[in-house]
């Protein structure tokens, strides 16, 4: 069985990104469901899988992560609107039975992802 899961690297000051609100959203023809919300661990990395087994299905996702808050709490001064606040990640599960992890690399002025397993 497959699972789903992230984490968060701050590149700003090369460690993980502890403390990032993270919502996981299921995306279909009548918009998006919330279907997790969870904050990051000391390592970066939500502490259980956001979805796992039966729960991960084949479809479109989002995740939104809470970057410009992080920032906030790590001393980061950075004009309003910030450049970098919400991060959403769009993206699809095409096998459910193999393992998609999503991960964001941050900093208050570029991001990307990549697919791990």
């Amino acid at each position: 069985m497959g699972k789903l899961s992230t984490h968060v690297l701050d590149i700003t000051q090369g460690k993980p990104g502890a403390g990032v609100k993270v919502a996981l959203y299921a995306v279909g023809p009548e918009g998006r469901e919330l279907l997790k919300s969870d904050v990051t661990n000391a390592d970066g990395r939500c502490s259980t899988p956001l979805l796992e087994g039966d729960a991960l299905k084949q479809g479109k996702y989002e995740l939104v992560f809470s970057a410009g808050a992080y920032f906030d709490v790590q001393g980061v001064t950075l004009p309003e609107p910030k450049f970098i606040d919400e991060v959403t990640l769009a993206f699809g599960v095409a096998d459910a039975s193999q393992n998609y992890h999503v991960p964001l690399v941050v900093s208050p002025w570029a991001y990307s992802t990549y697919r791990g397993s």
